[in-house]
């Protein structure tokens, strides 16, 4: 990933908008289905997105302490709540993101388990912890047979059936 503000932020929308297409799959009567005892749901999944982005990461790179308040219900309840949720949060996360100075990206921000770190380097692990709920957000809707839409573009079938052409690895 790049260091350059300008770029993270293109990158941080092009993850985002394959974030927001898996949540746009989701089943209002499937949100707040939850797997196993004690596991998140979908909705609560999307919530600990939107929260952890505005909360943490963007309050502890704009020099202030994370005030991150969880992933219950009542911070969003329904699905188009909850998709507005994640939209509005991370409008204002972007917006404080957009507004580092130079100086403050290539800075330090204090992580709240009180470990300095360059905040460029910080905003990496926001994508990183990103695409991990994104994963969960696939599984979960894996198991209640919901269809997702391929990440990249193929799905594996796809780029099997693609690849038949080339000569098959001996194992």
């Amino acid at each position: 990933m790049s260091t350059d503000l300008t770029t993270f932020l293109d990158y941080l929308d092009r993850v985002h908008a394959r974030t927001r297409k898996v949540i746009l799959c989701i089943p209002e009567e499937h949100l707040e289905w939850m797997p196993a005892p004690g596991r998140w749901t979908a909705g609560d999944q999307v919530r600990h997105l939107a929260g952890i982005e505005r909360w943490m990461y963007a309050e502890t790179v704009s020099g202030r302490p994370s005030c991150y308040a969880g992933h219950g219900r009542e911070l969003a309840d329904g699905l188009s709540d909850v998709i507005a949720y994640y939209d509005r949060l991370h409008e204002e996360s972007r917006a404080l993101f957009a507004a580092l100075t130079p100086e403050a990206w290539s800075g330090h921000t204090m992580t709240p388990a009180g470990a300095p770190i360059t905040t460029w380097k910080w905003l990496r692990a926001l994508i990183e912890h990103e695409a991990h709920h994104r994963g969960q957000l696939y599984f979960t809707l894996g198991l209640v047979g919901v269809p997702t839409p391929p990440i990249y573009g193929l799905s594996e079938p796809e780029l099997r059936a693609r690849s038949t052409t080339l000569a098959t690895p001996k194992v």
